[in-house]
């Protein structure tokens, strides 16, 4: 396998849902001195694909999708989404980050509605579509409840409701689920999957984690340590819908053996002391 090809044909088919071109960045006058985060890195991503982003802390991961969502801009390069230029913040994605960022003083319902609110679209029909959503991620019964009342893997439920109420055509996730108990962390694997299986959605998912950037992806892009760059992008040829049984199956395996011996061709996993 050629580890800087993109892979996956559909990416080939015509003009990607995403495009990165050579981008970097480069953070300027720090304590330390400029700090560079990304090397160039170019990368399609076709529409309602699952690709997520794998690598060490500090190898630019962050750094790419706030690049994707224009909160941050490039210092060389460029990113086009459905041919249009990112050049500032984009309002037709949604984002969810490993912290829920839920307003204490709002219930459950009400958090995922300010979405709407921002937006000032119709209240009634936002306010069906987000009880559906809370329904889809079993949380019927806490529309009223605050976040000080619901666990952690409750509250992000929440968050990826809102990030969804306005039907995106991408969602950005950095670390969701990095917080969570493993139990919790599987069962909001699942949910998500289910949420995006019901809606043409674009999914870029930063994570540390190489089974469940596996078990989720349609690709997987390994990032180097910093200054980040990608290492590889791996096809995941696994059937949908997944099930954590398939966690055992000998393909997925096999990925993880893969992966895991990329990190250690790049010294992020040292056995030997």
């Amino acid at each position: 396998m050629n580890m800087m090809t993109q892979t996956m044909a559909e990416v080939a088919e015509g003009d990607p849902h995403i495009r990165i071109e050579n981008v970097s960045k480069t953070f300027l006058g720090g304590k330390k001195g400029d700090v560079e985060a990304l090397r160039p890195v170019s990368l399609d991503i076709r529409r309602g694909e699952f690709v997520s982003v794998l690598g060490p802390s500090g190898c630019g991961k962050s750094t790419l999708l706030m690049l994707l969502s224009g909160l941050l801009d490039p210092t060389a390069g460029r990113i086009t989404i459905d041919g249009e230029q990112v050049s500032g913040p984009n309002s037709n994605l949604g984002i969810v980050f490993q912290q829920d960022v839920l307003l204490d003083w709002r219930g459950a319902l009400d958090n995922i509605l300010l979405q709407a609110e921002i937006r000032g679209a119709d209240m009634k029909a936002a306010e069906a579509k987000a009880r559906e959503l809370l329904e889809m991620v079993s949380l019927t019964g806490f529309e009223d409840a605050y976040p000080r009342e619901l666990s952690g893997g409750m509250r992000q439920r929440v968050s990826i409701c809102r990030a969804l109420l306005h039907e995106p055509p991408l969602l950005l996730m950095d670390e969701p689920f990095g917080a969570l108990d493993a139990m919790t962390r599987d069962q909001l694997q699942i949910d998500l999957m289910h949420l995006c299986a019901k809606r043409d959605i674009t999914v870029f998912f930063i994570t540390h984690s190489i089974p469940e950037a596996i078990f989720l992806s349609d690709r997987v892009v390994v990032m180097k340590p910093r200054p980040g760059r990608i290492e590889q992008v791996l096809d995941i040829d696994l059937p949908r819908p997944r099930r954590l049984a398939m966690r055992e199956d000998p393909k997925f395996t096999g990925y993880v053996r893969e992966l895991t011996q990329t990190f250690k061709s790049l010294g992020v996993f040292r056995e030997e002391h």
